[in-house]
């Protein structure tokens, strides 16, 4: 009863392990801004990097662009190319963006609200739930475009029906591309998502709000070698050490980093730097912590089936009735046994192919013996003295031939 208790026991502690396990992989698939990598290659060869910078780094739109120039360079000295048939396919893709503030207005109200102004291929690496309209991307000539969250286009127009809008920012009309949905939430609210947020290009923020400066680099690109990309961004970027924190986006959710999380607790939290995270770093860093505590309650989980497995095997190891000994011989009678099956296998497929092959033979003998038997009734078949004249006999032979037979009719 005893050893049923703790089977039981140990398969619910087995089932409890699995569910964490499973709750633990959705919640790390889910945060689609720490899966930009995956989404732009199935292959598994490129790596996400995201930079954070602190406030006085003084990184410029220029320095950026000057590291974008590099990219192709060394990717070329890795002998890293395109495979891809169309000629237009990019090897890696980049965004920018920095913290501000900016008013929108229209006809009949206006609104401060929390605005980030991105540069680049913003929205691929954060793919905000579209409500209405498109993205505008950071790499458009026009500058004028903005992306607004549904709270702004209620309080602005009355709706998230607006794509296509006018909205004044510094007395410039933009046109509103799309609204998208605000992440909701407690570790949104907490992560900086409790008030509204808008969308704008670089300039924009910098020309028309106010902004405080570039503060945020992503990057997804070729990762050759283990650690590659992370590297180079962290060398190749232009900042000191102090001044930026380099995230390796692609694996920080697997199991390997959740476990020296585990070893990390305590000391993770504490930052020496003045680096304001953005908020979908805010909730990757939470939704990391999640994972952790996940984590380690599935690995308490997980040993007591496997501590409850190592002592039933123990114990089943000291009173077994055998010694390896005996197993060896049993796996050479099998493999014995195995290999005359084989053989008798083979000599058996070798038989039927020779009985096919008789079979074969003696269907050609009957086919030639009626043909043979035909000639010979044939060849002895009476000539009839018709039969004889055709075949050329004189005319005065045939009238002997058949004076002697009507004598033999009449004797007879």
């Amino acid at each position: 009863m005893k050893k049923i208790v703790l089977g039981i026991t140990g398969g619910i502690s087995f089932l409890v392990f699995l569910v964490l396990l499973l709750v633990s992989n959705h919640l790390a698939n889910s945060q689609m801004t720490q899966t930009a990598a995956e989404r732009w290659s199935r292959d598994g060869n490129v790596s996400q990097v995201s930079c954070f910078f602190s406030v006085g780094s003084g990184i410029t739109e220029d320095e950026i662009i000057e590291f974008e120039h590099t990219v192709d360079g060394v990717l070329t000295e890795a002998s890293v190319v395109s495979e891809s048939e169309n000629p237009g396919a990019r090897l890696w893709a980049d965004a920018y963006s920095a913290d501000g503030q900016v008013t929108l207005s229209n006809d009949k109200t206006s609104l401060t609200a929390s605005a980030i102004g991105i540069g680049g291929d913003f929205f691929l690496f954060h793919p905000l739930t579209l409500l209405n309209g498109a993205y505008f991307s950071g790499n458009d000539l026009m500058k004028d475009y903005c992306v607004i969250d549904e709270d702004a286009a209620w309080q602005l127009f009355g709706s998230n029906d607006v794509a296509g809008m006018t909205v004044f920012i510094g007395g410039v009309p933009h046109i509103v591309t799309g609204v998208v949905h605000r992440p909701d939430g407690h570790l949104a609210e907490a992560a900086g998502l409790d008030s509204t947020v808008v969308y704008v290009s670089y300039q924009t923020l910098t020309e028309l709000g106010e902004s405080h400066g570039i503060n945020h680099y992503e990057i997804v690109m070729p990762n050759p070698v283990t650690g590659f990309a992370c590297n180079y961004v962290r060398e190749k970027l232009g900042a000191e050490e102090k001044e930026v924190e380099v995230v390796e986006n692609t694996t920080r959710y697997s199991t390997l980093s959740r476990l020296r999380l585990i070893t990390e607790f305590g000391t993770r939290s504490m930052n020496g730097k003045a680096i304001i995270y953005p908020y979908w770093e805010n909730m990757a860093r939470g939704v990391a912590d999640i994972l952790m505590v996940l984590t380690l309650f599935g690995i308490l989980f997980l040993l007591y089936p496997v501590g409850l497995a190592v002592v039933f095997f123990c114990i089943w190891w000291r009173h077994k009735g055998w010694t390896m000994k005996d197993v060896w011989h049993k796996l050479q009678d099998f493999g014995e046994r195995r290999m005359e099956k084989l053989r008798e296998k083979r000599r058996a497929e070798k038989a039927h192919k020779a009985m096919e092959a008789e079979d074969a033979e003696s269907e050609k003998i009957q086919e030639e013996i009626p043909a043979e038997q035909e000639q010979s009734m044939e060849e002895s078949r009476p000539v009839s003295i018709e039969e004889e004249f055709q075949a050329g006999d004189a005319p005065e032979e045939i009238r002997r031939k058949k004076r002697r037979f009507g004598q033999r009719r009449r004797k007879d």
